[in-house]
């Protein structure tokens, strides 16, 4: 029986490969299609990776209020996101032209895309994610992060939104800290995801 089960499932799984491979070749020199798939992997990989972060942040939030986030953020954030950049086989970055850790500050083809979204924003456009070749080997996704209400209590203002106890605590861990005097709704910063070609 149990040998019956495997070779059904070794039979489905070449059969999915052999009809699979060549759609993935003759979809490839389409521009458009081109676009389109990195566009989803792109919303797949930030949706992903936003809910990872966004669950241990919120949990660390519960834990022990803003001083255990920003801990977690200080300590954790990184190495989760880089062992997400392996699974997806992708660069993964947050970036804004507000960083907190220095780290994050943007690429000179990142603050372009990131004013351009900040322009946009100001016009009451829509902040759309994008799709760039950047060479003959990358290919880039942008997307908009904005802010809500869970992200005020780290990103806020301080004296109102941003309680001053739990923005010492940022200062300490991030001297340079330029992330706040933000409110609901407001373009935080964006995802910068890169796919090797």
């Amino acid at each position: 029986m149990k040998l019956t089960h495997l070779f059904i499932v070794a039979f489905f799984t070449f059969i999915y490969s052999c009809e699979n491979k060549p759609q993935e070749k003759q979809a490839a020199p389409a521009a458009g299609n081109k676009e389109k798939v990195y566009l989803e992997k792109g919303k797949k990989i930030a949706q992903a990776t936003f809910a990872v972060l966004g669950g241990q942040l919120q949990a660390a939030l519960k834990e022990g209020g803003v001083s255990k986030a920003v801990q977690y953020c200080n300590l954790a954030a990184y190495p989760l996101v880089d062992s997400l950049s392996r699974v997806h086989q992708a660069d993964i970055r947050r970036t804004s032209l507000k960083v907190r850790n220095p780290k994050n500050a943007p690429t000179p083809e990142e603050k372009a895309i990131l004013q351009q979204y900040e322009k946009t924003a100001k016009e009451g456009g829509p902040l759309k994610p994008v799709v760039k070749e950047e060479n003959d080997h990358t290919i880039a996704f942008y997307a908009p992060i904005k802010v809500n209400a869970f992200c005020i209590q780290c990103h806020g203002v301080p004296g109102q939104t941003l309680k001053e106890e739990d923005y010492s605590v940022i200062k300490k861990l991030y001297p340079d800290d330029k992330a706040i005097g933000y409110s609901d709704g407001n373009l935080r910063g964006m995802w910068s995801i890169r796919f090797k070609k």
